[in-house]
Protein backbone atom coordinates (compact mmCIF):
# COMPACT_ATOMS: atom_id res chain seq x y z
CA UNK A 1 0.00 0.00 0.00
CA UNK A 2 2.80 2.39 0.88
CA UNK A 3 4.47 1.87 -2.51
CA UNK A 4 1.19 2.67 -4.25
CA UNK A 5 0.77 5.96 -2.37
CA UNK A 6 4.37 7.02 -2.97
CA UNK A 7 3.64 7.73 -6.65
CA UNK A 8 1.88 10.94 -7.56
CA UNK A 9 -0.99 9.24 -9.36
CA UNK A 10 -1.47 6.71 -6.58
CA UNK A 11 -1.69 9.58 -4.12
CA UNK A 12 -4.27 11.37 -6.30
CA UNK A 13 -6.40 8.22 -6.50
CA UNK A 14 -6.12 7.82 -2.73
CA UNK A 15 -7.24 11.41 -2.17
CA UNK A 16 -10.17 10.88 -4.55
CA UNK A 17 -11.27 7.76 -2.68
CA UNK A 18 -10.94 9.62 0.64
CA UNK A 19 -13.08 12.51 -0.63
CA UNK A 20 -15.77 10.08 -1.81
CA UNK A 21 -15.72 8.35 1.59
CA UNK A 22 -16.09 11.67 3.44
CA UNK A 23 -19.01 12.64 1.16
CA UNK A 24 -20.81 9.34 1.75
CA UNK A 25 -20.23 9.57 5.52
CA UNK A 26 -21.61 13.12 5.45
CA UNK A 27 -24.74 12.02 3.59
CA UNK A 28 -25.28 9.20 6.08
CA UNK A 29 -24.81 11.60 8.99
CA UNK A 30 -27.37 14.04 7.56
CA UNK A 31 -29.82 11.19 6.98
CA UNK A 32 -29.44 10.02 10.59
CA UNK A 33 -29.43 13.43 12.29
CA UNK A 34 -32.16 15.15 10.26
CA UNK A 35 -33.90 12.90 7.72
CA UNK A 36 -36.14 15.77 6.56
CA UNK A 37 -33.21 18.20 6.29
CA UNK A 38 -32.50 17.63 2.61
CA UNK A 39 -35.37 17.12 0.17
CA UNK A 40 -35.15 14.93 -2.92
CA UNK A 41 -34.40 17.77 -5.32
CA UNK A 42 -31.64 19.08 -3.09
CA UNK A 43 -30.17 15.62 -2.65
CA UNK A 44 -30.19 14.95 -6.39
CA UNK A 45 -28.53 18.31 -7.03
CA UNK A 46 -25.93 17.75 -4.33
CA UNK A 47 -25.00 14.24 -5.44
CA UNK A 48 -25.15 15.19 -9.13
CA UNK A 49 -22.80 18.11 -8.61
CA UNK A 50 -20.45 15.96 -6.56
CA UNK A 51 -20.51 13.28 -9.28
CA UNK A 52 -19.57 15.85 -11.93
CA UNK A 53 -16.78 17.19 -9.68
CA UNK A 54 -15.34 13.70 -9.13
CA UNK A 55 -15.71 12.87 -12.84
CA UNK A 56 -13.63 15.91 -13.75
CA UNK A 57 -11.12 15.00 -11.03
CA UNK A 58 -10.59 11.46 -12.33
CA UNK A 59 -10.55 12.57 -15.98
CA UNK A 60 -7.82 15.04 -15.02
CA UNK A 61 -5.82 12.19 -13.48
CA UNK A 62 -6.23 10.18 -16.69
CA UNK A 63 -5.02 13.12 -18.75
CA UNK A 64 -2.03 13.47 -16.43
CA UNK A 65 -1.21 9.80 -17.04
CA UNK A 66 -1.41 10.33 -20.80
CA UNK A 67 0.91 13.34 -20.60
CA UNK A 68 3.45 11.32 -18.60
CA UNK A 69 3.28 8.51 -21.14
CA UNK A 70 1.97 5.93 -18.67
CA UNK A 71 -0.52 3.22 -19.60
CA UNK A 72 -4.13 4.10 -18.90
Amino acid sequence: MREYLESDLGFYYGVGAFIIAIFVIGLIAVAIIDPDGVDTVGLVGLTGGFFVFMLVYFVSISIQRLEDGENV
